[in-house]
């Protein structure tokens, strides 16, 4: 893969995201040579993260700038992009690169009629915008996306990316909100049912609940990233109806919010289990009556 030439980058704007994929590009050899800052907070983050570098405007950011980075909120990427493009910003040759999951490179669209090059680089983590982010970064995937038929873009997203030390991914433009929406489902959602867990033990009087519940759900990712669904253990993969009744009445005489989640989250697993033959039809046919019952016992 061709290595690209040392590029000066201009960052917008220096958020978590921002400020640790414009080290990366810092760290593998290109100079960061402006960002942008608004918030206080991205202000300090920008002093720690891209030492030395002024910080501008956006239009000034990408004025100076041969590889253009956009790490701002996915609602406001639009509207920064024709804004920029209102202002003279884009031009003939500049590489624009986007970090949103969600978009791809329509979004783009008039930095690309001005002549620019649009990428699309999503990074597969969450960022604290902190140093320790440029050692997960060599560690995670990254989410590719250029022009359909133009192998010289992508080349160029990809050898940025293996620069920065991550791995490349190409993700097809018609792919990206599919692809989006199962991260989001996953990592959003994970976080949704840990937390869910720690207050149950917490409301049961149970000290601790992250020490008890990681090494549990470590084991459990781990199992099910090896194993996919073979890895399915618990009351619903035994078509233990009994158990789940238990868990219907305590949840709903305790924590009732958490009783839709629940029923959902169990409802799938009988049907992951039942097409990985684990449950049998009749089981995972008691499990779902059980479950879409108006009120359970």
């Amino acid at each position: 893969m061709s290595r690209p030439a040392r590029l000066g980058v201009g960052v917008i704007s220096a958020g978590r995201v921002g400020s640790v994929v414009g080290a990366a590009l810092a760290r593998s050899g290109h100079a960061v040579v402006a960002a942008s800052g608004i918030s206080a907070a991205s202000q300090a983050r920008a002093e720690r993260m891209l030492p030395g570098v002024p910080l501008k405007p956006p239009d000034e950011v990408a004025a100076a700038a041969d590889l253009v980075l956009l790490a701002v909120p996915d609602d406001e990427l639009a509207g920064l992009v024709r804004g920029l493009a209102a202002t003279g910003s884009w031009r003939p040759g500049q590489i624009v690169i986007h970090t949103s999951g969600a978009h791809g490179l329509d979004v783009l669209a008039p930095a690309a009629e001005a002549g620019a090059l649009p990428l699309a680089l999503h990074p597969v983590m969450t960022f604290t915008g902190r140093s320790e982010d440029l050692d997960r970064l060599t560690a995670c995937s990254v989410g590719v996306t250029a022009a359909a038929g133009d192998e010289a873009a992508w080349s160029v997203g990809e050898a940025l990316t293996v620069e920065m030390g991550a791995e490349p991914v190409r993700v097809p433009e018609a792919a990206r909100a599919l692809y989006h929406a199962a991260l989001a489902h996953g990592a959003n959602h994970l976080i949704t049912l840990v937390e869910d867990c720690a207050d149950l033990l917490r409301g049961a009087g149970i000290g601790n609940a992250e020490r008890m519940l990681g090494p549990l759900l470590s084991a459990a990712l781990d199992n099910a990233l090896r194993h996919g669904d073979r890895a399915l253990t618990g009351p619903v993969a035994r078509g233990d109806t009994g158990t789940l009744r238990k868990h219907l009445g305590v949840l709903e005489a305790t924590e009732p919010a958490i009783v839709p989640a629940y029923t959902s989250l169990a409802r799938r697993t009988a049907q992951r289990a039942e097409a990985a033959g684990l449950l049998d039809a009749g089981a995972a046919a008691e499990i779902t009556e059980l479950l879409e019952r108006p009120e359970h016992p």
